[in-house]
């Protein structure tokens, strides 16, 4: 209730031998002392009368009310302030064929769904104060993403790590745009391998004691709570649309496409507080470790495969020990709510071209795979990217060039200077520093 008193929400880490932590000590942080990733405890629900009036509120609404049971330590005006400036885009549901429904999270400033949790957490950072190092390995749009939120904030720098040759052109040109501004607090690196040897450089370096008493060192990708916990918003704000267009559809599916799993993750907390879905689907593409788990029962990471969705090109994914905390390692009870879908290149091609031969709409690779997995069940899936961002794959599919958004056609023009890095801690650790 409003007016009684609340404790703040612990956040606890998935491996339990951590004390529990404050908000600003999980956002600063990153990683909890046992290796562990923070996860808030309790998720408290939402009353049945706030979902009730899910359709009256605006998406900043939604946000202010999905956040302020983990930010009390936030005073009400600031959270406010920090969620309407931080979602000052439309988060728009599209009917793309009957019953199928595309949650399209690609209208902020990088064109990506990566723009709802890094504006938010960097602006949650700036009102928490402290200087501080972000470090964040990305796959594709979450380094663009964050590296857009954190420029020009003062009490932040960024480092973020990118596997050479294995993101787009445009994810490229999006990760390299402030490495050759003057005076710029972000600077993106080419790692020569892949996704998942940028995310263990990363833990190797958080579990630097040395490196971590010299620099205050935290992450920006979904290793941190401070990215998943706004991402639970567009969940709720998926349910008020739903409901605007199509009346009180009771519990739909939401088909989530996954990579490292953040995503899916926030979903189910969003689940857990409150949001009236029925399951998620967790569509991915040849990197499938979780889907075969929900097959099998054992999880088995492996090396990433190279995909045309290549954000999602994650061969072990962090997330996973989120999602097993959040079911108590109970395999049966995570496939009631969770059933996975995998899909290869050549279907992601073949399904663009035809979705857009039948009814006009353009999808990335990403959104692709989203729209695969619910397309025989009916519900909602997540719109990742915008098709703008994925034009070398898409354009020659559908057989026209695709309208590049502003924010996408500025850093295309702007002078791309790619700065190496080698695969080493050693060499990450000198940049931090440095």
């Amino acid at each position: 209730m409003i007016g009684s008193y609340l404790p703040p929400v612990r956040f606890v880490s998935t491996r339990g031998r951590a004390p529990a932590a404050s908000l600003g000590t999980a956002l600063f942080d990153g990683l909890a002392p046992d290796g562990g990733l923070y996860i808030p405890d309790p998720i408290e629900e939402w009353s049945a009368d706030e979902i009730a009036s899910l359709t009256g509120m605006s998406l900043a609404e939604i946000g202010v009310r999905t956040l302020r049971p983990f930010a009390r330590a936030i005073d009400g005006r600031t959270l406010s302030a920090v969620v309407h400036d931080a979602l000052d885009f439309p988060i728009p549901l599209v009917e793309v064929e009957p019953g199928i429904y595309s949650l399209e999270l690609f209208h902020g400033p990088t064109l990506a769904f990566k723009d709802v949790g890094a504006r938010v957490m960097a602006r949650l950072m700036a009102a928490l104060g402290g200087d501080v190092t972000v470090l964040t390995a990305t796959s594709g749009d979450t380094g663009s993403a964050v590296a857009n939120a954190f420029y020009g904030i003062a009490s932040a720098r960024v480092v973020i790590l990118y596997p050479d040759g294995r993101v787009s052109p445009t994810q490229e040109a999006q990760l390299t745009m402030f490495n050759d501004v003057a005076g710029s607090n972000v600077r993106g690196y080419a790692i020569a391998g892949s996704f998942d040897d940028c995310q263990r450089l990363v833990k190797e370096a958080f579990a630097d004691k040395e490196l971590r008493g010299r620099v205050p060192l935290t992450s920006a990708n979904s290793i941190n709570v401070g990215r998943l916990l706004p991402q639970m918003v567009y969940y709720f704000q998926a349910i008020a649309e739903l409901r605007r267009k199509a009346g009180n559809v009771p519990r739909p599916i939401v088909c989530t496409p996954s990579g490292n799993f953040g995503n899916l993750t926030a979903g189910l907390m969003a689940r857990r507080s409150g949001a009236p879905i029925g399951r998620f689907i967790a569509a991915t593409n040849a990197n499938d470790v979780v889907p075969q788990y929900l097959l099998s029962g054992k999880f088995e990471p492996r090396a990433s495969k190279h995909t045309i969705a290549n954000a999602m090109d994650v061969g072990n994914p962090s997330n996973f020990e989120r999602m097993l905390w959040l079911y108590q390692g109970d395999l049966e009870a995570v496939r009631k709510d969770v059933t996975g879908s995998v899909h290869e290149d050549v279907e992601v091609k073949a399904t663009i071209k035809d979705v857009f031969d039948r009814t006009g709409y353009v999808l990335d690779p990403h959104s692709a795979i989203g729209y695969l997995g619910i397309r025989r069940t009916k519900g909602i899936f997540l719109a990742t990217a915008h098709p703008a961002k994925f034009s070398e794959i898409v354009e020659p599919v559908i057989g026209r060039t695709i309208d590049r958004p502003e924010p996408l056609a500025k850093a295309l023009e702007q002078p791309r200077k790619v700065l190496r890095l080698d695969a080493t801690v050693g060499a990450v650790k000198d940049v931090v520093v440095s």
